[in-house]
């Protein structure tokens, strides 16, 4: 069974809209506003771009990065190489794009689960904080990691949601803090 992992930048009360900029949010790109850059505290990024075999998100973090990740070469070439899934009820075949490798489209949560149950390594979910919340919700996710940031934003897209559901426990896997405030925590999902 593969490992999905669910990565965000998220405020300390648990807001991930708009981290590095996005129209409409009052708060918009907070994860660079106010915050001074550490270099160490990003480690973690260029380390899942090595270890995810495929990425997952939903169709509107897909239609924001799809027209920029592409172009980004350096930054992204690991995420622009692998295989990529768009869970979405709307989106078609169409709408890809064709300069982003493989784009398979999955249309329900149940697809989502038949994707864990394929050969291959990890599989890296990005944005996505509706999705997030479904996946989470219905038991899907298997990892989190998380870069909390030492902010309250108040309003904001939530990376949990407020499901009146049995608890969920969280086995400590890393943790690190930097001299910025940020926080590295990564959680398995004890199941």
């Amino acid at each position: 069974m593969r490992t999905l992992i669910s990565t965000a930048f998220v405020s300390l009360d648990g807001v991930v809209e708009a981290p590095g900029g996005e129209p409409g949010y009052r708060n918009s790109g907070w994860t660079f506003q106010d915050i001074e850059f550490d270099a160490a505290a990003y480690e973690i990024k260029g380390r899942e771009q090595g270890e995810a075999t495929a990425m997952l998100m939903g169709r509107v973090s897909y239609q924001a990065f799809a027209p920029v990740w592409p172009g980004m070469t350096t930054e992204f070439a690991g995420y622009n190489a692998m295989p990529k899934y768009v869970v979405s009820t709307t989106l078609k075949e169409e709408d890809l794009v064709g300069n982003w490798g493989e784009i398979t489209i999955l249309r329900s949560l149940d697809d989502v689960a038949a994707l864990k149950e394929t050969d291959g390594g990890p599989i890296i979910l990005h944005g996505s904080a509706t999705l997030n919340r479904h996946l989470s919700d219905a038991g899907l996710i298997d990892r989190y990691h998380l870069l909390v940031f030492p902010l309250l934003l108040g309003a904001g897209k939530r990376l949990f949601s407020d499901t009146d559901k049995d608890k969920q426990r969280l086995a400590l896997r890393e943790s690190e803090g930097y001299r910025n405030g940020v926080q590295k925590l990564v959680y398995d999902v004890v199941r």
